[in-house]
């Protein structure tokens, strides 16, 4: 009596496997389990398939998921703004003035990577600056950036 693997023992194995990674976060084993899912598809469309391929191909699929996840997807999912980094992080952030101080009332300036979680601030600056001008940030009093002119 020789066993042969069905495409339903893959859908299950893949189902497990998708399962341990509630209780495991490393965000590893989900790409075997969808791996097995694939191979479910394989083994379905193809049911000629031996044990050893399958298991080549399953290897191969798993690694194509998990190569293509730490190496194009979850680079494009990182936080990349600056909420929450200390004040010495945003010292030296540049960016450009999109309303100029006037007498009593601050300037604006807008930054292309968000500062402490904003991208425009207020801002105090000794020279005199113009919209459009670079500003760079010297100092945080409060919620007003204190710049001075690039």
């Amino acid at each position: 009596m020789e066993f042969q693997i069905e495409y339903w023992h893959w859908v299950v194995f893949g189902m497990l496997l998708i399962l341990a990674e509630l209780v495991v976060p490393s965000f590893t084993i989900f790409w075997f389990g969808l791996g097995a899912l694939l191979m479910a598809l394989l083994a379905w469309l193809l049911p000629d398939l031996t044990l050893s391929l399958q298991l080549v191909l399953w290897a191969i699929g798993s690694g194509l998921f998990a190569l293509a996840w730490f190496r194009l997807l979850r680079p494009m999912m990182l936080d990349r703004t600056k909420a929450g980094i200390s004040r010495e992080a945003a010292l030296g952030e540049t960016g450009q003035v999109i309303e100029a101080p006037q007498a009593e009332r601050r300037g604006r300036v807008r930054f292309t990577t968000p500062v402490l979680g904003d991208d425009e601030w207020e801002f105090i600056c000794e020279q005199p600056v113009e919209v459009g001008d670079r500003v760079v940030i010297t100092e945080i009093s409060g919620n007003t950036l204190i710049v001075r002119k690039r």
